[in-house]
């Protein structure tokens, strides 16, 4: 860290105004001062401080004073504080014991900070002596010069993170004074580290310069001595210095051999002024030049950076140096090596993470684990590049860390079939045909403004009376994804699932409740049939006792009653088919069963599929389903059509179903996935919960606060696929356009759906949900964020097709944001003409009218297109005044043309010709901006740039040399062959100037003579 001499701050100034009394002398009493009138004992209680640079508050002699008020006043002083001139000072709160403390060896302040009790074996406990909370003030050293705001929050911020990560609390930083304030708890060591103070150095020093005030000496002295202190070997990244060569020649031969190497990278360099290419650290400079640079500060200009040493050192030019030798390590510098902190990594494993489980599939920890640890990168659509292990690899073979994986995360794989093949059928019914039945929708518009630009956020919205037809239109579109040929088998379950989900919506209308129960119970048999299929299937053909069992389970009470018939066992075929009937039916049925227990029946004469169907009937869910497992919805029937009273609201039976499922005394509401067999290759979690049982939860709370959203709008709740959000994402905004809920942090979910839609090439549907994420005063700019970084990241895709690139328009998004995306792209791919088009047509005019200077203007003008090179300069001639450098870029194009169209005119024409001076006035004029554009733009201009500067001046000075004839004064027509000697022409062309110059010349001595004779 470079040490750069700041005034002292106006606080510490003030509380160092005795610092200069006793600066020479060493602080302690003696027996002839007052302290004599009191016991020895209280003498030595003082604290003890000898550096001649340090100060306290209270000062010694108030101290002194206090004392003789109160012995006991050293023992309980408040607010005590120490500092050091330069440093900074600590304010110890509360009342602290200071007697008997060697100050100056407890407390030591250092650039950028402090320690205290460096000694670990002679700390205190914390709360005794110096090692107690504080406040501690340190002054940052880095200039301020011309720092704006964010220069400023940038420095804030990396403070505030450097004192938490140190278990401080971050107060303040005042960029005027440099004063860095936070609070700690008890005392170690506290400040930056060499690291940290060189990032804010080398971030935020626009010009690196000592800044003296009136006691500059004074702090000099002290700069000084910490130079001394960490000064370090100078080190060298030059190339040529390491191989003994020249730098300054190996440069020009670089710029020779490579002249267009660096173009990109010069421009951004060169817009920065030529003292910015001196602030660079003043570590490359002996302490000895420092010292020497402060003295003459006032009379010289900041210093440019020389070549430094490096580790092989260079010295050219010097005879003394024996002829072929190389120093490996530099002689007689007597320089302290500073030692480097190591430091590893740590995996902190007192917490359970998904590494130390081994768990696997865990995208994001993956990467930030293996970035950290065995470089790794990220792609577009979830493309990760690592050197490690394969993610969801189960091999122990160790792999080489030169082997590159390249990964994908399976965002698409709901558009792929059985043989994990993309079909465009499934992009379309999967992705694009919701989208489309989705953007058909009422929708309310909200114009949001950013800066000079607005976005036309979108919400849709209905009533409930049209949810079913939406629902309807939602099943149609998942009917003709499950007739698409080599569908998955998980897939097909999904979707089916969907389609009947879907259907269930229409049960929240404005009709009876009654009615709405009736729906619910429809839709409730038809979804758990095919189990009831499935379980009828595994029974043995003599278990019709069981097979009633089932059908009563699905509630399928024809089938049951026939099936009884055909058993001839009537009575209960009568009994079954009053199932589910009145309330007194089951009480009867409940009363029969209490009289045989009571009378003490022996119920091994009766069969035990036989009491279970009878306590079905009774309504006794939970004694009928003593040892047989049962899924969740059909526990929800049964419990809605023999439990409960058939007139029953919802909200009821949504609610009695919440109770038991608390009590432990229902099955969990596991997703169909899981519920009717697990996916391929994930592990079944029986804690994820259905979308459906969300669904009851929504309808049965009615106007109490809803938490459950973001679980319940998840991708387990309704796939296996935790990365697929595709009808997640609608069943959220139809419910919300209905009124059923409301929220705007539902921001994963957005997110997770736009990068379904990015990865399979739909960035006009992306930006599309993007305009539907709700709008937040903390997060103003979320919106223009996404839709800017998906125009710039997936340009070649949405610029490729027109449909979205219309689209995309038709959405409101600002055309200067796709213009500057494309400016961007072609600029990369180094189309440097529609680059240059599409930033004018984004207003970005400095950017435009550098790539025209150094990459268009001149391959133009060498192919002879003066046409084009006059439209691309005039469109931004309106905006020169916004333009840097324009007279002496753009502006040199301009003036070519109008002064090369004023020398071709016609003499014949009736237009009176400039007289001959005029015209090599503006010709001078012209190739004096020449050669000023070629000094100003210097090697930025590639060689044919300044092959196109020579041909327009050649042009120009060829036109003003015909016209010598028009005026017969030869001093005029000397002073034109003057103007083209100027001009940046070629060799053999000056020559032939140079020729008829001489010529000329000749002429005019001639005729002088003979005048004179």
């Amino acid at each position: 860290m470079a040490s750069l001499s700041i005034l002292p701050a106006p606080e510490i100034s003030r509380m160092s105004i005795n610092l200069d009394s006793r600066k020479k002398r060493r602080i302690s009493f003696d027996c002839n001062s007052v302290l004599c009138e009191h016991s020895k004992d209280i003498i030595d209680s003082f604290p003890v401080l000898n550096s001649p640079d340090y100060f306290l508050k209270p000062c010694m002699n108030e101290l002194v004073q206090r004392v003789i008020e109160n012995p006991d006043y050293c023992s309980r002083v408040p607010d005590f504080t120490i500092g050091r001139v330069g440093y900074g000072y600590i304010k110890f709160l509360g009342n602290t014991d200071v007697r008997r403390l060697e100050l100056d060896q407890i407390v030591k302040f250092q650039r950028h900070e402090v320690i205290v009790y460096d000694d670990e074996n002679s700390k205190p406990v914390v709360g005794e002596g110096l090692n107690k909370a504080a406040e501690v003030t340190l002054i940052v050293n880095v200039p301020n010069l011309t720092w704006g705001k964010e220069q400023v929050d940038r420095i804030a911020y990396k403070l505030k993170q450097s004192t938490e990560r140190q278990g401080a609390t971050f107060i303040s930083f005042d960029p005027d004074n440099g004063l860095w304030k936070f609070l700690v708890p008890h005392f170690s060591r506290f400040g930056l580290s060499d690291d940290e103070a060189e990032d804010i150095a080398m971030d935020d020093a626009p010009v690196l310069e000592d800044r003296l005030g009136l006691d500059g000496d004074k702090v000099a002295d002290i700069d000084e001595e910490h130079q001394m202190e960490t000064s370090e070997p100078e080190l060298s990244h030059s190339l040529p210095a390491h191989l003994g060569l020249d730098p300054g020649k190996m440069k020009e031969m670089r710029m020779l051999m490579f002249p267009n190497e660096d173009l990109d990278e010069s421009e951004d360099f060169r817009e920065q002024t030529s003292h910015h290419m001196t602030s660079l650290t003043k570590r490359n400079v002996r302490p000895s030049q420092k010292i020497s640079q402060r003295n003459s500060h006032q009379d010289s200009l900041p210093v440019v950076r020389k070549t430094p040493l490096a580790l092989l050192e260079y010295n050219p030019g010097n005879d003394k140096s024996s002829p072929g030798s190389i120093l490996m390590v530099q002689q007689n510098k007597n320089l302290a090596v500073r030692k480097s902190k190591m430091g590893g990594f740590e995996l902190d494993i007192s917490h359970v993470t998904p590494l130390t489980d081994n768990y696997s599939r865990n995208v994001v920890d993956a990467a930030l684990f293996m970035g950290r640890s065995f470089r790794a990168g990220w792609g577009p659509n979830g493309v990760l590049l690592h050197t490690g292990k394969p993610i969801c690899s189960s091999s122990s073979q160790r792999v080489l860390s030169s082997v590159i994986n390249v990964e994908k995360v399976a965002i698409d794989k709901v558009v792929r079939d059985g043989k994990e093949k993309v079909q465009k059928e499934l992009i379309n019914y999967a992705l694009e045909a919701p989208l489309s039945l989705h953007k058909e929708l009422y929708h309310e518009e909200e114009e949001v403004r950013f800066g000079p630009f607005s976005l036309k956020l979108q919400k849709v919205v209905s009533d409930r009376v049209a949810l079913s037809d939406i629902c309807r239109s939602y099943i149609g579109i998942i009917e003709k994804q499950l007739e698409v040929a080599g569908l998955s088998r998980s897939a097909k379950l999904f979707l089916n699932h969907q389609d009947v989900k879907e259907d269930s919506a229409e049960i929240d209308t404005e009709a009876l409740p009654l009615i709405r129960r009736a729906d619910f119970s429809c839709w409730l048999q038809e979804s758990v049939s095919h189990l009831v299929q499935e379980d009828v299937s595994d029974l043995s053909g003599s278990g019709y006792l069981e097979h009633l069992f089932f059908l009563l389970t699905g509630r399928e009470l024809d089938s049951a009653v026939e099936l009884a018939i055909s058993n001839g066992d009537v009575r209960l075929a009568c009994l079954l088919s009053q199932a589910g009937g009145s309330t007194v039916n089951r009480n009867d049925i409940l009363q029969q069963l209490d009289l045989w227990r009571r009378n003490g029946m022996d119920f091994n004469y009766i069969e035990k599929e036989r009491m279970k169907l009878y306590e079905l009937l009774a309504g006794n869910i939970h004694d009928a389903l003593q040892d047989f497992t049962i899924d969740w919805k059909r526990f929800l029937g049964l419990l809605m059509w023999h439990h409960l009273p058939p007139n029953s609201s919802l909200t009821l039976i949504f609610r009695s179903y919440q109770q038991l499922l608390d009590q432990e005394k229902a099955p969990w509401p596991v997703p169909i996935y899981i519920d009717e067999g697990p996916a391929n290759g994930f592990v079944s979690n029986n804690k994820h919960s259905d979308l459906l049982y969300y669904l009851m939860l929504l309808h049965s709370k009615e106007e109490e606060e809803i938490g459950f959203l973001k679980t319940m709008f998840s991708s387990f709740s309704s796939t296996d696929d935790p990365l697929d959000y595709h009808m997640i994402w609608h069943h959220r905004g139809i419910l919300e356009a209905v009124g059923a809920f409301t929220s705007d942090d539902l921001h994963a979910l957005d997110m997770g759906f736009v990068a379904q839609l990015l990865s399979q090439g739909l960035c006009h549907w992306a930006i599309y949900v993007v305009l539907h994420i709700p709008f937040r005063e903390d997060h103003p700019y979320l919106h223009v964020i996404v839709i800017r970084e998906i125009l710039f990241q997936f340009c070649e895709t949405w610029s490729s097709v027109d449909s979205q690139r219309q689209f995309i328009k038709d959405l409101g998004v600002p055309s200067e944001w796709m213009h500057e995306a494309l400016a961007v792209y072609y600029n990369y791919h180094g189309d440097f003409i529609k680059a240059l088009d599409h930033f004018i047509e984004c207003a970005n005019w400095q950017r435009a009218h550098s790539i025209f200077m150094m990459s268009v203007a001149h391959s133009l003008f060498l192919s002879a297109n003066h046409s084009e090179i006059w439209r691309i300069a005039t469109s931004m001639d309106d905006r020169k005044s916004e333009i840097e450098n324009w007279d002496l870029g753009a502006g040199i194009y301009i003036l070519f043309y109008l002064l090369k169209s004023s020398l071709q005119e016609d003499p014949d024409t009736m237009v009176q010709q400039e007289p001959l001076e005029s015209q090599n006035k503006s010709c001078r004029s012209f190739i004096g901006r020449l050669n000023e554009s070629l000094a100003v733009w210097g090697d930025r201009l590639p060689v044919e740039a300044r092959v196109a500067y020579s041909k327009m001046a050649e042009e120009i000075c060829e036109l003003l040399l015909t016209y010598l004839s028009s005026d017969p004064s030869r001093e005029t027509q000397l002073s034109c062959f003057e103007t083209a000697f100027n001009a940046p022409l070629p060799e053999d062309v000056r020559s032939t100037h140079l020729q008829d110059a001489v010529s000329l010349f000749s002429l005019y001595l001639s005729e002088t003579g003979q005048i004179s004779a």
